[in-house]
Order: structure tokens, then sequence, then C-alpha cells
């Protein structure tokens, strides 16, 4: 089950020059982007919840993203 809409992928596509996308493709990415996405979610519900919040705000989700894309030593 997916949660975007497979058009706004196959438009992010383009948008990056592509001329055609085929149908697999912009799904691949589709569940790449919500998995990506799940994934900083779930940190930034961390984060949240730790400041005593139920509430995620836009520091946790930039927290999340960073801390999860930041190389590892």
């Amino acid at each position: 089950m997916t949660i975007l809409p497979l058009a706004s992928v196959e438009r992010l596509i383009r948008s990056a020059d592509a001329e055609r996308v085929s149908e697999p493709a912009a799904t691949a990415l589709l569940e790449i982007i919500e998995a990506y996405g799940i994934k900083i979610s779930k940190e930034a519900i961390i984060y949240a919840n730790h400041a005593g919040r139920k509430t995620v705000k836009e520091e946790d989700i930039k927290l999340a993203y960073e801390m999860i894309t930041k190389p590892r030593d």
C-alpha cells in the first residue's frame, strides 16, 4: 500500500529532466521515498517523545534527517 500519489513521483522524476518515466520506475522511487520518509518520521517521533511532546515538530524532522544522513565515523 502506498501513501503518496504515483503521479507526484512521476512529476518529480520529470522535474529532474527525464523525458519519459515508466510506471515501474516511478513505483520503485515511490517505495523508496515512502520507506525513507517513514524512517525519518520514526526517528523524529523518538525526539518528540524525548522532549515530552506528542506533537512532532519541524525541528524533530530536521534533526532526524540530519542524524540519519550524517556520515558515521
